[in-house]
């Protein structure tokens, strides 16, 4: 293992993507640790031409910015150890946070699911009357056409002659 070392906080570059997973409220409680018991554990960085380049360590290193600070300790670790560094996703309780993130997704999309098809339910059950038993050949949907639709029966014969000529049928 390499050995700590004292390194200028100006001459370390923060990768772009590094910078994106800062947290401010870390960074106030990690710079309160390092007043009251100073810095525990050293960053790592690599060498990338003539300059620094962070490994691990950014809010660590963004606290003792914060501090004032003009020099931090460090290990220089080589580009073979900074490409095998763990991933977040290795992390178990990180992996653990993923895990129950998703089922909470997927709850959420059931339960919304679940609701939108019980108030299409309800929205078909609200437009339309209560369906009773109907008389024979009286149909209840309302979207059928007039002459499709049972009518009232006719009180005389003539009356259903009429009723049958107005709707095309045959007497």
């Amino acid at each position: 293992m390499p050995k700590p070392e004292s390194f200028p906080i100006e001459k370390i570059f923060v990768p772009t993507k590094q910078k994106k997973t800062l947290k401010p409220e870390t960074v106030a409680e990690v710079a309160e640790s390092m007043l009251e018991i100073g810095q525990q554990a050293p960053i790592s960085v690599r060498l990338d031409g003539d300059r620094l380049v962070l490994v691990e360590g950014l809010h660590r290193l963004e606290a003792c910015k914060a501090l004032g600070e003009t020099t931090i300790i460090g290990v220089l670790v080589t580009a073979e150890l900074a490409q095998h560094k763990p991933q977040l996703a290795e992390r178990p309780e990180v992996e653990a946070e993923r895990i129950k993130m998703a089922r909470l997704k997927q709850l959420r999309l059931e339960k919304e699911a679940a609701e939108a098809s019980t108030s299409a339910l309800r929205g078909a059950g609200a437009t339309d009357a209560p369906r009773t038993r109907l008389a024979k050949g009286v149909r209840d949907n309302p979207k059928a056409s007039p002459g499709r639709t049972a009518k009232a029966a006719p009180k005389s014969l003539s009356a259903w002659i009429t009723q049958q000529k107005g709707s095309g049928g045959r007497y």
